[in-house]
């Protein structure tokens, strides 16, 4: 395991400084489920949420997120965001709706925080236009499916 950026000499958290870092395209595609009945999900699909349209309400909530990424991570770096790009997709019958985040910058530092901001936030954001109709709506999970530029260069999720 590699040493852990975040800390300082001593041991305390701190920013890391990129300044030195140089300047490339970076790009980050985070994800986050979110399970329901099948008749909630469907209602999402037909667009008979009592709340309105939930794909497009979670769609700006994210976008919203990415922007504020800094303002709720105490140690990531704000930055100047050249796309944000958040996408739903119903799985009626399966009683899902997965939501896919895709964050890009041109920076020193990667924008995994951005994405991954976007992803939950939406996923959120899903729940609260939802729960009227069913309070037992579960966050499956937020994860980083893959990431581009930097040092560390492309990394993608396996499976």
């Amino acid at each position: 395991m590699s040493e852990l950026t975040h800390l300082d000499s001593e041991g305390e958290a701190r920013m890391v400084d990129v300044g030195g870092k140089e300047e490339t395209e970076r790009r980050a595609v985070a994800e986050a489920r979110v399970r329901m009945a099948a008749e909630t999900a469907a209602a999402v699909a037909a667009g008979d949420a009592p709340k309105g349209d939930v794909l497009a309400t979670a769609r700006f909530a994210g976008i919203q997120a990415a922007k504020r990424a800094a303002e709720l991570v105490p140690l990531a770096h704000p930055l100047q965001l050249t796309h944000v790009d958040v996408r739903g997709r119903i799985d009626a019958e399966a009683g899902e709706v997965v939501i896919e985040a895709e964050a890009r910058t041109v920076g020193r530092t990667g924008v995994e925080i951005e994405a991954m901001a976007a992803a939950s936030v939406a996923a959120l954001t899903v729940y609260d236009m939802v729960k009227g109709m069913e309070r037992g709506v579960e966050i499956a999970g937020v994860r980083l499916l893959e990431k581009s530029g930097g040092r560390s260069g492309e990394w993608r999720r396996e499976g």
